[in-house]
């Protein structure tokens, strides 16, 4: 595990950081390769808690696959500083302090390693002495959970 951050009762998780290094194919066609950046401390939890049973059909599923996040970190903000736009970036092997991978794919190309997330909203929240104290995040999963 590569971060300075150290998981404690607020951000008890780890995630791994991945930013697109995008290029342009031969016809034309947008490429994006993915380069791990860092791992940061992080909360994330899904949408509606505990409380999904009691949802209707409906309601599940504009819920499904999605994670409500905070970190003490910017992830717009690479590393090297390099400000990098939402849709460039993805979340992937949520972990505890044990490194036990909470959020997994059972099948498909994926099968047994982290689901990829992607940052749907990031906002900072301000504390009482006007610093930002963490990023409150929503984190969906991506359609293709497939890593190049």
């Amino acid at each position: 595990m590569s971060t300075c951050e150290v998981a404690d009762f607020i951000y008890p998780l780890y995630a791994d950081i991945y930013y697109a290094t995008i290029s342009q194919g031969p016809y034309g066609q947008v490429d994006k390769s993915w380069t791990f950046d860092r791992t940061v401390v992080c909360n994330a939890s899904p949408v509606g808690g505990a409380s999904k049973e009691k949802l209707e059909p409906a309601e599940f599923l504009k819920y499904e696959d999605k994670l409500v996040a905070r970190s003490k970190s910017d992830l717009r903000i690479m590393a090297d500083a390099t400000n990098m736009d939402m849709t460039n970036i993805l979340i992937t092997n949520i972990r505890d302090r044990n490194d036990l991978l909470l959020y997994k794919e059972t099948s498909g190309p994926r099968k047994g390693q982290g689901t990829l997330y992607e940052i749907g909203a990031l906002e900072p929240l301000y504390g009482p002495f006007q610093y930002i104290e963490y990023y409150k995040m929503l984190w969906r999963r991506t359609e293709s959970q497939v890593l190049n």
